[in-house]
């Protein structure tokens, strides 16, 4: 038993390490560059849960110490994969900007309040990524740093908006179809909804294999399409933020599995 534990150590470590020592070599011939970290963690006991709700309000105090972060925001969920009005008591996230790899891996596995998340979830997954494109503000702000981006593999998507109070109810009877879109599109590696403010503060995540799937879900004639249209025409958002990355590597598991492993080389 106690080698097939270390044999399973071994495989997640070697599947996070081989996307960071490329990243590594990357960063060598073109000097540092801004990374970005989502953070989720998941609660299983009620006072647990009780916790990490409060700390929607506490952890404000202290993010803005932890040496070398940049942009945040803590996040809430919906339930299911999140794109629901319905919070999700169990599952919170952070998202942190950092000035480079080095710095995203070690704060996020080191610095206080993320080592409290730590210890009192059931189980925590962090992704690390390289802004490729952005457009918009998240807070009146630009966080993201985009870099010319040649490189292939997985691409991860973001999208925030502050949704006018007088359209929520439209915006989120297009949620559920377009949720059950990307359900069903075998490409999506990983998708989740969340938030700062239920209702109206709105954010989605999703990562892809590559450019070429990304853009045919976004550009088909279905509801995803359907729904920027309705956004455009109806003016519901009073603030929007749409942002690209190159997804670096990740550490930990969610539901489970590592999320990337099925994508490890592409990296």
């Amino acid at each position: 038993m106690s080698s097939l534990v270390d044999n399973h150590a071994v495989h997640l470590l070697s599947s996070f390490w081989k996307p960071w020592q490329s990243l590594t070599r990357s960063i060598a011939r073109s000097g540092a560059i801004q990374t970005v970290t989502l953070s989720f963690f998941r609660f299983a006991t009620l006072k647990d849960r009780l916790w990490a709700l409060g700390m929607m309000g506490l952890a404000r105090l202290s993010m803005p110490r932890i040496d070398g972060i940049g942009f945040w925001k803590l996040c809430g969920s919906g339930t299911g994969e999140g794109f629901t009005p319905l919070p999700n008591t169990g599952v919170y996230a952070i998202l942190a900007t950092w000035p480079d790899p080095e710095t995203a891996r070690d704060r996020t596995a080191t610095a206080g309040i993320y080592r409290r998340y730590h210890r009192r979830a059931s189980e925590s997954w962090t992704v690390f990524l390289s802004p490729t494109s952005a457009r918009g503000a998240w807070s009146g702000t630009a966080p993201f740093r985009p870099r010319t981006d040649t490189g292939t593999g997985p691409l991860a998507a973001l999208t925030r908006a502050t949704v006018r109070p007088s359209a929520a109810l439209r915006f989120w009877t297009r949620v559920p179809d377009i949720s059950a879109v990307i359900g069903e599109d075998r490409n999506v590696v990983f998708k989740i909804g969340i938030g700062e403010i239920p209702l109206l503060h709105q954010v989605t995540f999703s990562i892809w294999p590559d450019a070429a799937t990304m853009a045919a879900f976004a550009r088909d004639d279905g509801p995803h399409a359907r729904a920027i249209r309705a956004v455009r025409d109806g003016n519901w958002f009073r603030e929007e933020l749409y942002a690209r990355f190159r997804v670096l590597g990740s550490r930990g598991t969610w539901e489970g599995t590592q999320p990337l492993a099925n994508l490890e080389g592409q990296t």
